[in-house]
């Protein structure tokens, strides 16, 4: 059974940091590339950013800068580093192994 579980959410203050951690099991986690999508209520989901299996990396616009993905392959875990936070990167954060091993999606809320 594959599993992609998200953990590190929370609430924030404007200005703060926050690491997001993305646990997979039932994989060969290295093989795959992970990306990071965010959804805001009442807003489509959006793109974050990804991380290739060379390590390599990939961010929005609205976050390059500010946030760092990052993986351990010997955990088997992405992380998703944050800072600078804003209160519109106030969303529910998911992250996805390949093209459609989702984990359920934490919430993050960012307050002024």
């Amino acid at each position: 059974q594959v599993q992609v579980v998200e953990s590190g959410g929370g609430l924030v203050q404007l200005g703060g940091s926050l690491r997001l951690s993305c646990a997979a099991s039932g994989v060969i986690f290295r093989n795959f590339v992970i990306q990071w999508d965010r959804q805001a209520p009442g807003k489509q989901r959006e793109f974050v950013g990804r991380i290739f299996v060379d390590s390599g990396t990939t961010y929005a616009d609205s976050v390059k800068g500010r946030f760092t993905i990052s993986r351990d392959n010997t955990k088997n875990t992405v992380y998703l580093e944050m800072n600078s936070l804003r209160p519109d990167d106030t969303a529910v954060y998911y992250c996805r192994l390949g093209d459609s091993m989702w984990g359920q999606g934490i919430q993050v809320t960012v307050s002024s």
